[in-house]
């Protein structure tokens, strides 16, 4: 593990900042925090546990001002909440038992939909649309499993929230990407649970870069609720590609290898 030095933690903070604001919109902070820290010197057990601690303080900091806002109410979704994270913790229990190659390889191709989704369809907007789904039904199904992804693997979750409330939930963007931090925060609860029983967390990292979270997400989620969808459309979509990008940049990602690149 690195000397944490102040130099380490300004560099860190400031990446949990600037992950905290895109995170809080349009998901994808992990993305950011990642591989920071595992620049930094981190193993990736730690990083991905203190990764837990630090998204806890952006995802809730995103709701509270979303429920602020009236674009959430926080009583009526824990139900939803409460499938969020059992989902998460159990992917987060036998994450050592799920074959990652396959996630790798399908994460590119699924954000890369999903940007294809926000980006050509002409009709989403702030407006609520047809439910293909009941809230009971979202919640029993949709939640946990999306819940479980994130404990498993990470990367992509507010995405695939954000994707599921638009598409079978009908929801507007901004009601969707409200109530998609407080399932995130959720979700990163479950994870962080097992993660803290775990013994790898890093407290005083974690902790510093959850103050950049927190007041990134404060900002990312004011500057949306402003804009509301002429902001978190493009900006999804852009995530989304980077993300894919990111992925597909690895030497090791399941995808070149099979392709031979």
């Amino acid at each position: 593990m690195p000397e944490i030095t102040v130099y380490l933690l300004l560099m860190l903070f400031f990446a949990a900042f600037v992950a905290g604001f895109i995170d809080s919109i349009a998901g994808g902070g992990g993305m950011i925090t990642v591989p920071a820290m595992l620049i930094a010197g981190f193993s990736p057990i730690q990083t991905l546990g203190t990764n837990k601690l630090q998204s806890l303080f952006g995802s809730g900091s995103a709701t509270l001002a979303y429920s602020r806002g009236g674009h959430v109410s926080l009583g009526t979704q824990l139900p939803m909440a409460a499938m969020s994270a059992l989902g998460s913790a159990l992917g987060a229990a036998i994450t050592t038992y799920v074959p990652g190659y396959v996630l790798q390889a399908l994460m590119p191709l699924l954000l890369i939909a999903i940007a294809l989704y926000f980006g050509f369809k002409p009709a989403i907007s702030d407006s609520d649309r047809h439910q293909r789904l009941t809230p009971f039904l979202f919640g029993l199904t949709i939640v946990p499993l999306i819940g479980f992804y994130d404990g498993v693997f990470g990367p992509g979750t507010g995405s695939f929230f954000m994707l599921a409330f638009v598409m079978l939930a009908g929801f507007g963007l901004l009601k969707a990407t409200a109530h998609t931090k407080m399932l995130n925060f959720a979700s990163n609860i479950g994870a962080f649970c097992i993660f803290a029983f775990s013994g790898v967390i890093l407290w005083k990292t974690g902790l510093v870069m959850g103050v950049g979270q927190f007041l990134g997400a404060q900002a990312g989620s004011r500057f949306a609720m402003r804009n509301g969808a002429k902001i978190i459309r493009p900006l999804l979509v852009v995530t989304c590609i980077a993300l894919a990008i990111r992925l597909l940049a690895d030497p090791v990602n399941p995808v070149r290898v099979w392709l031979g690149f």
